[in-house]
């Protein structure tokens, strides 16, 4: 006779509520987002911005944190991104907070938490993160819902998997012939350099009249050359015949005796 062995009964371990609410959001077919990242109802709750408030009156309200300060201005995606660092810091705080700190933080990040529903890509090395505080990260992740709640479920967030930072200003390089290929390209001159050599000329210029005009009767060197040419000029030309000279008034010129000395 065999006697069945006895039911094996494993102990059941229920989960707190947190988890749960957790759980839900990541498998509602709802609520969950597609891997092209759009949702078909809105995962964003009616009462954000309470929760958010909750957690600002017990945290410093200049706790450091940093954000990024080149994100692309993208008019589709820039919500979502932001809301996806916010989260990031969120877990942070979490590992550093105490137990009543971790449930107002718990139930902020569970208003943030559908972001890490689509596949975004690894945070790209080009952006920069500058320094503010833990009450300006909340206020901007309240204004993001709040940007983001009507387009939620209208939108499709596929081409905001990989954050994008703005384009650095780039520096044209100076052209160079082919000819020239393996020559060194001097840089090029200084705009105040250019100036001061279009101006010499004239600066010489005006250094050589003062100079002429202080020394008096003294003809500048292009006006000597000139002079001299002119006088050449009326030497080579000749000259009228010469005329009497004139007597002072009262007396008449001697005649000259006829026919010989007097």
């Amino acid at each position: 006779m065999t006697v069945p062995a006895p039911a094996w009964s494993p102990t059941v371990r229920i989960p707190g509520p947190k988890s749960l609410l957790l759980l839900l959001l990541l498998l509602s077919p709802g609520l969950r987002g597609t891997p092209d990242c759009s949702f078909a109802h809105s995962p964003i709750s009616s009462n954000f911005a309470v929760t958010i408030r909750k957690l600002s009156d017990y945290l410093l309200q200049d706790y450091p944190v940093t954000v990024a300060s080149n994100l692309q201005d993208e008019e589709l995606c820039r919500a979502l991104w932001r809301l996806v660092l916010a989260q990031r810091w969120l877990e942070r705080l979490k590992t550093v907070a105490g137990p009543q700190m971790q449930g107002l933080l718990e139930a902020v990040n569970t208003e943030v938490y559908f972001v890490t529903s689509c596949a975004f890509q690894p945070l790209p090395s080009c952006l920069r993160f500058v320094r503010t505080n833990i009450s300006h990260l909340l206020q901007d992740a309240s204004a993001q819902l709040l940007a983001l709640k009507p387009w939620i479920t209208r939108r499709n967030f596929s081409r905001c998997l990989e954050l994008q930072c703005q384009p650095e200003p780039s520096t044209p390089l100076p052209l160079r012939s082919p000819g020239a290929l393996g020559a060194t390209v001097l840089p090029a001159p200084a705009p105040h350099l250019l100036l001061v050599l279009l101006l010499l000329p004239s600066a010489l210029l005006l250094l050589v009249a003062a100079w002429c005009l202080r020394r008096r009767g003294t003809p500048c060197p292009g006006e000597r050359a000139r002079t001299l040419r002119s006088r050449g000029a009326e030497d080579a030309r000749p000259g009228p015949e010469a005329e009497p000279l004139a007597l002072p008034s009262g007396r008449r010129p001697r005649p000259a005796p006829a026919g010989g000395c007097a």
